[in-house]
C-alpha cells in the first residue's frame, strides 16, 4: 500500500476539462496517456479547488487542457493559474473521433485531456486579468448599446411611416438627431392612450428618450476606451489610420499576454493576413487568408483603406505591386502582412515597458 501511494505521488498527470455553465466535467491522464478517471465538479471557487484537489490525487498536475476559456472556463482559467498550473486551451473537438463514438461530457473531457498531453489542438490562453480583459468587456457593452441604437432607430422609422398624416407630416424634413430630440421633447398626455395619436406620440417619445439614453452610454464608454487605449499602447493610435477602434481591436487580439505569439508571423497568422499558398502548375501565387481573428482582419483593414487614401508611400507600394501584375485584393492583402508587423512590434515594445515597471515596483 506505501508502494503504490509513492507510486501515485511520483506519477505525473495530465488534466482535461469539458465546461459548462453550473458543472465542469473533469478527465485525468497518465504517462502514457491512459485515461485514469472522470469527475464532475461545480463551476464555484470550492469546485475549482475540490477539482484540482482530485487532479493532485492522481499524481503531479503538469498542465490541464480546458475548452471555451474565454467563456465558461474563464473563472476556472484564473484559479488555475493562480495556484501555478500551466494551462492550454483546447481549440476545436476531434470530429473524426466524435463521428466514431459520438458526443458525451465525459468523452469531451477526456479528449481534451488527450489534445493536453499531446500538444495538439491547443494553444496558449488570453489571460483575463488585465486591462486588456477591461478593455474587451467595455467594448462588448458597446457593441450592444450600438446595435441597440440602431434598431431603436429602425422602430422609430417604422413607426413613423405608418403614423397618422398630421404626425408624419410634421416630422418628415427632420434631420435624425432633430427628430429625435424632437421626439423625446414631446409630452403626451399618457392618460389619452387609448386614442390611436396620443398613442403615437407616447410610443415615438418613450423611442426617443431609448435612442438619447444609448447615445449618451456609447458616448461614456468611447471616452473610457479611449483611455484605456491610451494607457496600453499609446503608440499604436499615434500612427497613421490608426483610430481607437481598430487599435482596442488588435489589441483584445493579442490580448494581456501577447508574449504568447512565438513571432510576429504567429500574430499575422492569427490576424488572417499571412499568405496561404495557392500555387498549381507553372502558376506561383498566394491568395487570401480566410481564417484567424476576422474582427482584427477587418481592423487591418481599415487601417490599409485609410493608408492607401492618405500616405504616398503606401499609395507607391500598391502602384507597384499593380504594376507587377498582382490584383488590388492581393496588394492589400501585402499591405495588411506589413501593418500586423507593425503592429506587433509596437505591442510587443510596449509589453516590454509595463512588465520592466511592474518587476521594479
Amino acid at each position: 500500500m506505501p508502494n503504490a501511494k509513492i507510486s501515485s505521488v511520483s506519477r505525473q498527470v495530465v488534466g482535461g476539462v469539458d465546461t459548462h455553465k453550473d458543472l465542469h466535467v473533469a478527465a485525468v491522464v497518465d504517462e502514457q496517456d491512459r485515461i485514469l478517471a472522470s469527475e464532475s465538479f461545480a463551476t464555484t471557487r470550492q469546485g475549482y479547488k475540490q477539482m484540482l484537489t482530485w487532479m493532485r490525487s492522481f499524481g503531479e498536475v503538469v498542465r490541464v487542457g480546458i475548452e471555451c476559456t474565454g467563456t465558461y472556463g474563464a473563472g476556472l482559467l484564473r484559479y488555475l493559474e493562480q495556484a501555478g498550473i500551466t494551462v492550454l486551451e483546447v481549440t476545436a473537438p476531434d470530429k473524426s473521433d466524435r463521428r466514431k463514438r459520438g458526443k458525451d461530457d465525459t468523452l469531451d473531457a477526456g479528449n481534451a485531456a488527450h489534445a493536453a498531453f499531446a500538444g495538439v489542438r491547443t494553444v496558449t490562453p488570453k489571460k483575463r486579468d488585465g486591462m486588456v480583459e477591461s478593455l474587451r468587456v467595455l467594448k462588448v457593452c458597446r457593441k450592444t448599446a450600438i446595435q441597440a441604437r440602431r434598431v431603436t432607430l429602425q422602430l422609430i422609422q417604422n413607426t413613423i411611416v405608418s403614423a397618422p398624416d398630421d404626425l408624419r407630416e410634421s416630422l418628415r424634413t427632420l434631420t435624425r438627431m432633430q427628430l429625435i430630440r424632437t421626439l423625446a421633447a414631446w409630452r403626451p398626455d399618457l392618460s389619452s392612450y387609448r386614442q390611436v395619436t396620443s398613442a403615437y406620440r407616447i410610443a415615438l417619445k418613450s423611442l426617443g428618450r431609448r435612442y438619447l439614453e444609448l447615445h449618451d452610454e456609447i458616448a461614456d464608454l468611447d471616452v473610457m476606451i479611449a483611455a484605456l487605449v491610451d494607457d496600453l499602447a499609446p503608440e499604436l493610435v499615434a500612427r497613421n489610420a490608426i483610430g481607437y477602434e481598430s487599435a482596442a481591436q488588435l489589441l483584445l487580439t493579442a490580448g494581456d499576454n501577447s508574449d504568447r505569439f512565438r513571432s510576429e508571423s504567429s500574430f499575422a497568422a492569427l490576424c488572417g493576413v499571412s499568405p496561404v499558398q495557392a500555387s498549381s502548375g507553372k502558376v506561383t501565387r498566394h491568395r487570401l487568408n480566410r481564417g484567424g481573428d476576422r474582427a482584427a482582419n477587418s481592423a487591418l483593414h481599415i487601417i490599409a483603406i485609410g493608408r492607401l487614401r492618405t500616405d504616398a508611400r503606401t499609395q507607391a507600394y500598391v502602384s507597384r505591386r499593380l504594376s507587377e501584375g498582382h490584383s488590388k485584393l492581393e496588394a492589400i492583402r501585402c499591405l495588411k502582412r506589413y501593418i500586423a508587423r507593425e503592429v506587433y512590434g509596437i505591442i510587443q515594445r510596449r509589453n516590454s515597458v509595463i512588465n520592466q515597471s511592474t518587476v521594479s515596483t
